[in-house]
């Protein structure tokens, strides 16, 4: 009697322990490819749509680590203009311009970022998954860095325009060429700024992939924290 009740216990607990197995496996086991390529889009979606909406505020760029400063030639003209009337806070004038225009331009990113986003294939998404802490940045600058600055360079000539820095700074630098001895300038700012603009951009998706990769914190969905439990594995 005895002998059959330890075997029965023995039975019922091996039972018990392969059931767990199961159902772990089912809740809490290896996601599918659809869930992968799903949990990667929605954090991707999470973190870009973050970055872009923080930079598209007003001084996003010009009150934040983003902000865009003068190339250095375009700094010796303003060094130079500082004496001159009228011109005294020239370089100033010119960065609070230049940041404004790539705060406007930087609404047009999310939409390009979702586009290269739903074309993620399952292989791209595991790939991403399991690379580097910034693979997924990578993807992205690799699938829209072209598409982001056609957008954002006639986005950023329109901004500057209308907040008349091209007219300003075309007046900053006949000022500047009529000074005897220095070398003539006239650097193309609509390109600086886009190309400064995108870098802060991808800086910023960056640092979001990097957060949801390392906080579980910041995995705000189950979908999230049974993907990416597979990268902490």
């Amino acid at each position: 009697m005895t002998i059959r009740i330890a075997l029965l216990a023995i039975t019922v607990s091996f039972f018990s322990c392969e059931v767990l197995q199961q159902v772990q496996g089912t809740v809490l086991g290896e996601p599918t490819s659809a869930e992968i390529a799903s949990g990667l889009k929605e954090a991707l979606t999470i973190g870009i749509s973050k970055g872009s909406e923080l930079l598209s505020r007003e001084d996003g760029y010009y009150a934040s680590a983003y902000k865009i400063l003068l190339p250095a030639e375009a700094r010796k003209v303003t060094d130079k203009l500082k004496v001159i009337p009228g011109f005294s806070n020239v370089e100033e004038e010119i960065v609070k311009k230049l940041n404004r225009a790539a705060e406007d331009a930087a609404k047009s990113a999310k939409p390009i970022f979702v586009n290269a986003i739903k074309s993620m294939t399952f292989d791209d998404a595991l790939n991403i998954l399991l690379g580097q802490n910034n693979a997924a940045t990578t993807y992205l600058h690799d699938n829209t860095y072209q598409g982001l600055y056609d957008a954002f360079q006639p986005e950023i000539v329109n901004s500057l325009n209308h907040l008349n820095a091209l007219e300003y700074w075309e007046k900053a630098v006949t000022a500047y060429n009529k000074i005897p001895f220095v070398d003539k300038v006239n650097p193309k700012l609509d390109d600086y700024v886009a190309r400064e603009a995108l870098n802060g951009l991808f800086d910023m998706v960056e640092k979001e992939e990097l957060a949801i990769r390392q906080d579980p914190a910041k995995r705000v969905s189950a979908l999230l924290k049974k993907v990416f439990a597979k990268q902490d594995a």
